[in-house]
């Protein structure tokens, strides 16, 4: 009896000894570091399973253990995150328990899309229909029914989307992004109206909007911008045109090709500020807030002209004169 009692406690204490291992080599296989050896992408699928993650994970060499977390998501299920779909930045120096809860997180790896200051929505569109890993829901459609779609149906889209770098993730669209940026313009142009000064020529937000396209075009040299809009607001009270040559070039569309003529500038298009009073019909391209916010603050002064040096920045005239020598010294001459 004794010996038989001797054996029992003797297979008990094995089995709590074997017990005891097989939960310490299980935790230390959750434990266990990637088998990685530099940064990888993973990707987890939309509609995969848990099991199915971790196989997959095991397939590509990346996960060395995947029975250990299938065992775990069955004794301590409440430990398994909800997996969220996107791509994840796996490291040499993450276990597979600091993997899942990433695969869980919003951290998902993004990307940088720049929508720089003076394009226009054609040009915008460009870039978003060569952004990769972004769904292009926008490429077979109309600018109209684009903006249907931003539930701006009958909006005119030129202008209308703010110039910024946006980031997105896998599973984003190019509605997303301009959906965000449209939002934003109309923010920051709604601030900018709000703290205009007293006496512009300009009436509406939306006039404000049309004039920071020009000034965008006009010039990046940021010191200007104020005074390219005092030139315009001058401009406008004593009943001149604007005569601004990036009217000229989106008036003509695809047909310029890098330069103006004199007949360019006779032609009578809708945008053609040589021709029509006063400003064009719509914005032109998407101004920055610092051209937002010139349009509403024009800077006082005497100056009505202004041609370019050639260098990015303007000489800036009171008469027509000093004008007409500028144009020879910078223009012709060149």
């Amino acid at each position: 009896m004794k010996r038989l009692l001797a054996a029992v406690g003797i297979i008990l204490v094995l089995g709590i000894v074997g017990v005891a291992g097989s939960y310490f080599y299980w935790q230390s296989r959750l434990d266990a570091p990637l088998a990685l050896e530099a940064p990888v992408l993973y990707q987890v699928p939309a509609g995969a399973g848990f099991n199915q993650v971790v196989a997959q994970l095991e397939a590509q060499g990346i996960l060395e253990d995947a029975w250990a977390f299938q065992v775990l998501a069955r004794v301590q299920p409440e430990r398994i995150p909800r997996l969220r779909v996107g791509e994840y930045e796996l490291t040499s120096g993450m276990n597979g328990l600091e993997m899942l809860a990433l695969l869980g997180s919003n951290r998902v790896v993004t990307y940088p899309l720049t929508l720089p200051e003076g394009r226009s929505f054609s040009q915008l569109r460009d870039l978003l229909n060569n952004a990769p890993k972004l769904e292009h829901r926008t490429a077979e459609l109309s600018d109209e029914e684009i903006m249907t779609l931003l539930d701006r149906e009958g909006t005119f889209p030129e202008g209308w989307f703010f110039p910024d770098t946006y980031r997105y993730h896998l599973g984003m669209s190019d509605v997303d992004i301009l959906r965000q940026a449209l939002v934003r313009m109309e923010n920051i142009l709604e601030e900018v109206w709000a703290a205009r000064s007293d006496d512009l020529t300009i009436e509406t937000p939306y006039e404000a909007l049309i004039m920071a396209s020009l000034i965008e075009r006009e010039t990046g040299a940021p010191e200007e911008r104020r005074e390219i809009a005092g030139v315009f607001k001058r401009r406008t009270e004593q009943g001149m045109r604007l005569q601004t040559d990036p009217t000229v070039i989106y008036g003509m569309g695809d047909r310029y090709q890098g330069r103006i003529t004199y007949a360019d500038l006779r032609e009578a298009t809708p945008y053609n500020t040589y021709v029509i009073d006063g400003m064009p019909p719509t914005p032109i391209a998407m101004p920055g807030r610092a051209s937002l916010e010139a349009a509403v603050d024009p800077l006082p002064g005497e100056t009505l002209y202004f041609v370019s040096k050639g260098d990015g920045t303007h000489h800036f005239s009171r008469t027509l004169r000093e004008h007409n020598n500028a144009v020879n010294r910078y223009i012709r001459n060149r």
